[in-house]
């Protein structure tokens, strides 16, 4: 064991003296190694802070959620001129449904529309998220409250100008002041202010609840009515826990069937989204980035491990003589074979620490820059060292062997 400590020792040793005598020609090879660890470890570092941030953007959400719709979520195989042909969901259908559907917890109905802006006295917000949406929304998504409350059923049904305004954009209106009680100006309308919420940050898109309002959907619909192409209207459908999807989803698509009067062979003019298929098609896409990455990345490992070949050969090729001596001395053959390998991998080993290193300086500037955290896991910092370690060990397996396999009067005569 000693013996092994003491290699490990003197491999450290010359590839320090590598380093040092020559800087330029060592650095060259090992960015290789350097910029491919920084390639892989700085997407998965990124792909694994975007699921992060997903997962923690829908953990309010119960992953049987659905949306019933006439889009789908994913890809179709109804051809788009026909699903363009589906019209949208009724507030008479979700009350219908509501009414009817058993298994049910919560369902709510909402509305899509544009960005719009917001104003209290002189103070304004543009590019404001207008959420019109029924009073059942704070139950399906689990909305939290740093002030007020959201509002009820009757203000729900009857329209009322109530606002919930999301944590930004109160800062922005009322700054410190209380916003509770006072009035904002929305569509031209005075909506009174009932509720803020509690700051969330950066939503996987982009969106956040910091920028958006909510009001009742009845109050854009006593404004607008239910055919206004600016507005696209969904059913919000949160089932009983531990209840059976499938037989579920048929239950609402037949009991929607049967209201809008549909004929057996004619096909679903609507769709049933389920938040946990959305989440699947997330899961995918970042298991194709991770995959992109590791092919784009694994070039930068290629040319780093011929960097790494060609330090150890030259490495090989200055120390003949040495090598001729420690063998004459009765060195054995596995003695030279692990003395540059260990080299070989301390080297790459020390490319992968500054690639890890720019990964790391990189995610903390970018988590203080945006509003948005960036994370190195330690999983990610081990699995950077063990392929820094496994491209130094392939790269040294030929020097090593060349090495090991040295005459050793022809060594100090090549040396000499």
């Amino acid at each position: 064991m000693l013996v092994y400590l003491r290699l490990l020792k003197e491999s450290f040793g010359f590839a320090m003296n590598a380093l040092r005598n020559n800087k330029l020609r060592t650095l060259l090879s090992l960015l290789g190694v350097t910029i491919g660890i920084f390639s892989i470890i700085a997407v998965l570092a990124a792909v694994d802070s975007l699921d992060k941030k997903i997962k923690k953007d829908l953990s309010s959400l119960d992953k049987n959620t659905i949306y019933l719709m006439r889009f789908s979520f994913g890809p179709s195989e109804i051809p788009q001129w026909k699903r363009e042909q589906f019209p949208d969901v009724k507030y008479d259908e979700y009350e219908y449904l509501k009414n009817s559907m058993n298994d049910l917890d919560q369902m709510g109905f909402q509305l899509f529309v544009k960005s719009e802006s917001i104003k209290y006295q002189s103070a304004s917000v543009s590019d404001v998220n207008i959420v019109p949406v029924s009073h059942e929304f704070i139950d399906i998504q689990g909305l939290e409250f740093e002030d007020g409350r959201f509002y009820n059923e009757p203000e729900s049904n009857s329209g009322a100008a109530v606002i919930v305004l999301g944590n930004e954009i109160a800062q922005n209106l009322f700054e410190d002041s209380n916003a509770i009680g006072k009035d904002v100006r929305l569509y031209g309308q005075r909506f009174l202010v009932i509720g803020v919420l509690k700051k969330q940050g950066a939503g996987m898109f982009g969106d956040s609840n910091d920028t958006s309002v909510f009001i009742p959907v009845n109050f854009l619909r006593r404004m607008y009515g239910d055919n206004n192409d600016a507005m696209t209207p969904v059913i919000l459908v949160k089932p009983e826990k531990g209840v059976d999807m499938d037989a579920f989803k048929a239950e609402l698509g037949q009991k929607l069937r049967n209201y809008r009067g549909m004929k057996s062979d004619e096909i679903d003019n609507f769709f049933i989204n389920v938040l946990s298929g959305f989440t699947d098609l997330i899961d995918g896409i970042v298991g194709q980035m991770n995959v992109v990455g590791w092919i784009i990345s694994g070039f930068s490992l290629l040319v780093g491990g011929f960097g790494i070949a060609n330090i150890m050969f030259v490495s090989v090729k200055e120390r003949t003589n040495l090598i001729g001596i420690q063998k004459s001395l009765g060195a054995k053959n596995k003695f030279i074979l692990f003395q540059f390998l260990f080299e070989a991998v301390i080297l790459s080993v020390i490319g992968g620490a500054v690639g890890l290193l720019l990964v790391w300086i990189i995610s903390v500037v970018l988590t203080k820059a945006l509003d948005f955290e960036f994370v190195l896991s330690m999983g990610n910092v081990f699995l950077g060292t063990g392929l820094a370690a496994l491209i130094g060990l392939i790269s040294g397996i030929l020097p090593a062997i060349t090495a090991a396999k040295l005459d050793p009067v022809e060594a100090i005569r090549t040396g000499m």
